[in-house]
């Protein structure tokens, strides 16, 4: 059974791209492999950026879908779920629940302080619940 830790963010916190750079930063740094699904290719392309404004002792080896070595990087970003490739954390940056949540160990998601954004972060959070997912909720750190 999958475990999905949803991260509230505050109105003048981070934005979930950047908390999700940390998160894979420290995931990365716990020899962990992770994949991180994005909206868009724009948002993906963001990513790969602020993944590359980390400091360099905090630097993670990583690659948009399609690029780099054919072994992969240990993190992969990705903007179509079809990409997705197996990795035991997913980071969910995407508006939809990913469709089969069942073949990951962990997922990230987050909840905007936007009111529309926060909408669709709890309908995400029902079907994560609804598949058989163990939830679990927090505040990020700013």
């Amino acid at each position: 059974m999958p475990q999905v830790m949803f991260y509230q963010l505050a109105a003048t916190a981070k934005s979930a791209a950047e908390r999700a750079c940390e998160l894979v930063a420290d995931a990365y740094a716990n020899k962990q492999k992770v994949a991180v699904m994005c909206e868009t290719q724009s948002l993906a392309e963001d990513v790969d950026e602020l993944l590359w404004q980390l400091p360099a002792k905090r630097f993670v080896p990583h690659n948009l879908h399609g690029e780099g070595p054919p072994s992969g990087t240990p993190v992969v970003i990705c903007w179509e779920e079809s990409q997705l490739v197996r990795r035991p954390l997913v980071v969910n940056l995407g508006d939809t629940m990913l469709s089969n949540p069942q073949q990951y160990q962990r997922i990230i998601d987050f909840v905007p302080a936007d009111d529309a954004e926060k909408q669709a972060a709890r309908v995400r959070y029902k079907k994560y619940q609804q598949a058989g997912c163990n939830m679990q909720f927090t505040a990020a750190e700013d």
